[in-house]
């Protein structure tokens, strides 16, 4: 069977989002904010915080985030929604989840609280409970991006 592939900004045409993050590979979308976000691949929830805990004058990267989201697809990689205005109900460590399944919706928490409303979306290989450096991307998304949003199935390839 076919693997399914969504974008993670829905509607697709509320979002504007480029190849360049500042400096490592993830990308913002950008859309207003409560803008539903949903699973770009069928697969079971990762971490989830519901709590936005940033402190600016900590200034701590594990909680840069805010509210977010990461899966473990079945295609063996991990896809992080950080900045959540909120996390969708159900939406708990272990549950499964299926393509296209409502998982939250774009916001501004964390340390975008001054930013216009996005997501940021990374991709990486599962890695420990906490791995925020890893959590926050290590493989361009964009590409992935651009395919899934005109309905081309493209996995990700792990480093």
């Amino acid at each position: 069977m076919a693997r399914v592939y969504a974008f993670p900004v829905q509607p697709a045409a509320a979002a504007d989002y480029g190849p360049d993050h500042h400096d490592y590979p993830a990308t913002d979308i950008f859309a207003p904010e409560g803008t539903t976000l949903v699973a770009v691949t069928s697969g079971v929830v990762d971490e989830v915080s519901r709590t936005d805990e940033w402190n600016p004058a900590v200034n701590d990267p594990a909680t840069r985030g805010g509210l977010y989201v990461s899966i473990i697809g079945d295609d063996g990689v991990r896809y992080y929604y950080s900045h959540l205005l909120i996390v969708a109900a159900g939406i708990e460590p272990g549950a499964r989840v299926e393509a296209r399944q409502v998982i939250g919706a774009v916001g501004r928490s964390g340390n975008a609280a001054s930013t216009p409303p996005h997501v940021h979306f990374g991709i990486s290989p599962p890695t420990f409970a906490g791995d925020w450096e890893v959590r926050r991307g290590v493989v361009p998304p964009y590409p992935h991006l651009r395919d899934w949003e005109s309905g081309v199935a493209s996995t990700p390839v792990l480093p």
